[in-house]
């Protein structure tokens, strides 16, 4: 569906459950401190193509800390989400939300309680962070590798389970590439058909 002809929010149509979610990732220029944010926005975990796309340049981007990635990667986040104009009920990022089986935050949990729960995060993560114990490992594609889930809002198990089932022949799934190339400058054509992005 075109970006123009969904309703918007507060309109009287009414969405199917779940609502539309986003999928988040930064891109960092090397050489530089800045810094681009993407987001791309389909309706359900199954799609293939988003139906609108999002990017926010940052041109200050905080030093990577280890141990406190949240501080950088947060604001870029933050940046453009303040750009999403469609309702959304779920954020997918590329990392974890929490840390360990204590449940230490990590940037998930942080964008979490950013908006005080009013979305639920899935953090997708492509490597092991200590002994993986904490996530939910989704195998796709055949891969011997998993992708490592975890979740706020929603239960673990219904996160891996929508990780899993989204669209994409291979470990990565086809929305996690898209944004990742979109932040990177270099997004995938759209469809013949398929609305363009916002």
């Amino acid at each position: 569906m075109h970006p123009a002809s969904r309703p918007t929010a507060g309109s009287p149509a009414c969405y199917p459950e779940p609502v539309a979610f986003a999928v988040l990732d930064v891109d960092y220029e090397a050489g530089t401190d800045a810094a681009t944010a993407a987001c791309v926005v389909a309706d359900r975990d199954a799609d293939a193509t988003p139906f609108a796309t999002l990017v926010a340049r940052i041109d200050h981007v905080a030093p990577y800390v280890p141990g406190r990635f949240a501080e950088r990667e947060l604001p870029c986040l933050l940046a453009v989400l303040a750009k999403l104009r469609d309702p959304v009920d779920t954020l997918v990022i590329d990392g974890y939300v929490q840390l360990d089986a204590a449940g230490t935050p990590g940037l998930g949990a942080h964008l979490y309680d950013h908006f005080a729960g009013r979305y639920a995060v899935i953090g997708v993560a492509k490597t092991p962070y200590g002994d993986g114990g904490f996530a939910i490992p989704v195998y796709r594609g055949g891969s011997r590798q998993p992708l490592w889930v975890t979740a706020a809002g929603v239960p673990p198990e219904q996160a891996a389970a929508r990780v899993q089932a989204m669209h994409g022949a291979h470990r990565i799934p086809t929305l996690l590439t898209w944004v990742d190339r979109l932040a990177a400058g270099d997004p995938p054509p759209w469809p013949i058909g398929r609305g363009g992005p916002c």
